[in-house]
């Protein structure tokens, strides 16, 4: 499984995804440094962290942790909220999240509790509020929903040598995706051996370190892909490949396609989109 990274830029997101929409919850393998959270009201998917799939039914809860790989098949019309966080903001539990794992990413169950519920629904409210202290009223329902969580999950520490350096690793990617990237650069850089962040990654991650990188870099490319004008060769360029056929092959093995099918597939969609909204107007 290539799973790809999603370069999160900002510390928190929220949808409200009914059941009467086109969204589904549907999407490849990919990771990031924020905590990913669902709470499933409706429907049927499966979801799945690192090597582990859970059949997520109405009621259940499913949370990936920071760099944690993880995606979802889809099945039938759902209703869910999303909420991905980065747990900087939330510096008094954020260690839980760096140095923990869950036993399992699934909560039975959880989405049923009245208060659960209640405090998801404040949260996706707040994106339309602008009234002040929206923020600190949306650090506290956080808090409060995350606690509520926790407190139903077990929870097995990491080592946590292995969570900072993995975590210095992944900032260091992000920043520098589009330099030369290599094991030899990362251990002169962190000096950090570059058996132990070969180790890192197959172990925890379970990619390995060029596949990895190449992730990172169609995750971009498919950012200027969807919102710029760029040819393919530029973007290659821009995204650090060094060949536009070493550019060509990253991507069609993590996306299934060609950057050139890509993009015109998602022009294609825009416009249906388009269409979709004028008839109905």
């Amino acid at each position: 499984m290539i799973a790809f990274y999603e370069n999160r830029t900002t510390d928190y997101h929220g949808r409200h995804i009914l059941p009467t929409g086109r969204s589904r919850i549907q999407c490849a393998a990919h990771l990031h440094t924020h905590i990913e959270l669902v709470l499933f009201l409706e429907g049927h998917c499966s979801a799945f962290a690192d090597t582990e799939r859970y059949e997520i039914h109405g009621g259940d809860v499913f949370i990936a942790f920071p760099n944690q790989i993880h995606r979802y098949e889809s099945y039938d019309k759902e209703h869910y909220f999303l909420f991905i966080i980065n747990p900087d903001i939330l510096p008094e539990i954020a260690h839980v999240f760096t140095n923990s794992q869950p036993l399992s990413a699934k909560i039975p169950d959880a989405a049923n509790d009245p208060e659960i519920r209640e405090l998801a629904a404040r949260l996706f409210a707040l994106d339309a509020d602008d009234s002040p202290y929206v923020e600190v009223r949306r650090h506290g329902y956080l808090m409060a929903l995350l606690g509520k969580l926790l407190s139903q999950m077990e929870l097995t520490k990491t080592v946590p040598d292995d969570s900072h350096a993995l975590k210095t690793i992944v900032n260091y990617c992000a920043k520098n995706y589009t330099s030369d990237l290599s094991l030899s650069l990362l251990e002169n850089e962190l000096h950090i051996s570059r058996y132990y962040i070969s180790h890192l990654f197959s172990d925890k991650l379970q990619i390995g370190f060029n596949d990895y990188v190449n992730s990172l870099r169609v995750s971009f490319a498919c950012n200027y892909l969807r919102h710029s004008d760029k040819s393919v060769t530029e973007i290659s360029d821009l995204v650090g490949f060094g060949t536009l056929r070493t550019f060509n092959r990253a991507f069609f093995k993590q996306m299934g396609r060609t950057p050139s099918e890509y993009r015109r597939m998602k022009q294609e969609a825009r416009a249906a989109e388009k269409t979709s909204k004028g008839d109905l107007t």
